[in-house]
């Protein structure tokens, strides 16, 4: 069975859609005391250190693997974790309106030290967005739901926010928080 080392609603639906067994277990990671200039490098650390964080604890034979995942939007450069508040994320949608974003998101799988023939697998994933180009009230209204505080880059692609994305370019889970056909294919390498 997978132990998912993250607190995200979205990785559980996604998990649970895929009817993927799994339970969750949140790491408690500080991810302001992990830094790195590579946002790819960025969420591939923050990814490991969550998985390893809860597998580190683990004490129940019946997990196979633990997933740690992380996700960050870059824009013109310059990455989007969790809008601090609803002036910022309305700030980042007038600058992200019409124009192309990376979600970039860090998959780390490990197993728990009873499982030592399973290789950890460590990556990041990545996926272009085209945002809609928004109306200043379109941005205020979204922003007014709530929603863009809950995610990294400021948007839901499951919620609200997927009717103001034009386009994506990879893979369309991973925009969600992970890429269920990378985990797939891990998977099914687990002894």
């Amino acid at each position: 069975m997978l132990l998912l080392a993250s607190a995200s609603p979205a990785r559980r639906r996604l998990l649970e859609q895929a009817a993927i067994p799994h339970r969750v277990q949140v790491s408690g990671v500080d991810e302001s005391t992990i830094h790195n200039s590579d946002p790819t490098t960025l969420v591939q650390l923050l990814a490991k250190a969550k998985a390893e964080a809860v597998a580190t604890q683990l004490a129940d034979t019946a997990i196979s693997v633990v997933l740690g995942c992380d996700s960050v939007l870059v824009f013109n450069g310059v990455v989007f974790g969790k809008p601090a508040d609803a002036q910022q994320a309305a700030e980042r949608w007038r600058r992200m309106r019409g124009g192309w974003g990376e979600l970039h998101t860090g998959h780390c799988l490990l197993a728990p030290a009873s499982n030592a023939s399973f290789s950890p697998q460590l990556t990041c994933v990545t996926t272009r967005v085209l945002f809609s180009d928004l109306s200043d009230q379109e941005i205020e209204a979204y922003v007014n739901s709530g929603e863009p505080l809950q995610c990294a880059g400021g948007f839901a692609l499951e919620g609200c926010g997927g009717s103001y994305v034009e386009r994506l370019d990879g893979c369309y889970s991973n925009v969600i928080g992970l890429s269920l056909p990378l985990l797939r294919r891990w998977l099914s390498s687990v002894p």
